[in-house]
């Protein structure tokens, strides 16, 4: 049975490509990579017109939320997308979701709550638009996932490689293409857990030099057509480790 609520840790590291390859030398024998293997995964992000949710987001509050549409590949009308209603408070993360098609998404922000799955989750989810009264596609988050799970315990891990966006055609139905986001050869690591880290891999994390990072996919493209702007006028903001 698909997994529609869910509650964790999560924690994001930058990589560059020795650290990517160090990590996963140190994954063989503790992890395996999941069934769906390399997916390459299309997120497209909702805010309001003001972009108050990634404003909110960027001054790192204790609580935040963000919605979001989730494919895997390129959609069509007709097959299986994810809405996401993703909110995190003190570092624990919740997620619900349910699965839809885009038509029905479409009505479900038009006004209609007829998206399908849990009518509890539906709930959330209408509550949640109808507070903020509009929300639009603000922003098309691409990037390529490999997924990795502990045979015999909660820990899961991912790497995106080739992490970039768009803030136009936003559907999920048109290309995988986006403006790259990091540096070539640089990657995203999530590590997901409801626990406390094994010992093996926080030793890992420590011999291969990797730290946390607060970095957004969502955030860092909003910073970079903010500064589109900001440059036209002659201001250049410092460039961030990793980031293109």
């Amino acid at each position: 049975m698909a997994v529609t609520v869910m509650q964790r840790y999560e924690m994001k590291y930058l990589l560059d490509g020795k650290q990517t390859d160090f990590l996963r030398r140190q994954l063989d024998g503790h992890m395996q990579i999941d069934e769906y293997g390399l997916t390459s995964i299309a997120s497209l992000y909702y805010d309001t017109p003001d972009a108050r949710l990634i404003r909110n987001s960027l001054e790192k509050p204790a609580f935040k939320e963000k919605l979001r549409l989730r494919s895997y590949g390129l959609a069509r009308q007709d097959s299986p997308v994810f809405l996401e209603l993703k909110r995190k408070y003190d570092g624990v993360v919740y997620k619900r979701r349910v699965q839809s098609t885009i038509p029905r998404v479409e009505s479900f922000f038009a006004g209609e709550d007829a998206l399908g799955g849990s009518a509890q989750i539906q709930k959330e989810l209408a509550y949640f638009r109808d507070y903020y009264e509009t929300l639009i596609p603000a922003c098309l988050i691409l990037y390529d996932r490999t997924a990795y799970c502990a045979p015999d315990g909660d820990l899961r891990l991912t790497i995106d490689a080739k992490p970039r966006y768009r803030t136009e055609d936003l559907t999920l139905t048109k290309s995988m293409d986006g403006i790259p986001l990091l540096d070539r050869g640089w990657a995203i690591l999530e590590l997901k857990v409801q626990g406390a880290l094994p010992l093996w891999l926080s030793a890992a994390l420590s011999e291969g030099n990797i730290f946390k990072s607060s970095f957004s996919k969502y955030g860092e493209a909003y910073r970079r057509e903010l500064l589109k702007k900001e440059n036209a006028a002659g201001f250049t903001a410092p460039r961030l480790l990793g980031v293109a």
